[in-house]
């Protein structure tokens, strides 16, 4: 059922023409990355049929090129 259930899905969104990637990150899933204007996706598709959605969403706001010395010293190791 798990499976039936992804294959719709990217039916769904080639149907609309959104572009998608497949991805996997966790041993029991198969992910789903999907971006749109302001917004990014990351459905994945369990094992057991569950599935999980979470959404990124744009602020709006863009910053200059200084905001890059701020991201990579606040979230690097």
């Amino acid at each position: 059922m798990g499976l039936k259930k992804l294959i719709n899905f990217l039916n769904k969104l080639e149907n609309n023409n959104i572009f998608y990637k497949l991805n996997k990150v966790r041993n029991e899933a198969i992910m789903v990355e999907v971006a749109v204007p302001g917004q990014r996706w990351e459905i994945e598709f369990m094992e057991n049929g569950t599935v999980e959605i979470e959404k990124f969403i744009s602020d709006g706001n863009y910053y200059g090129t200084d905001e890059i010395d701020f991201l990579l010293g606040n979230f690097s190791d």
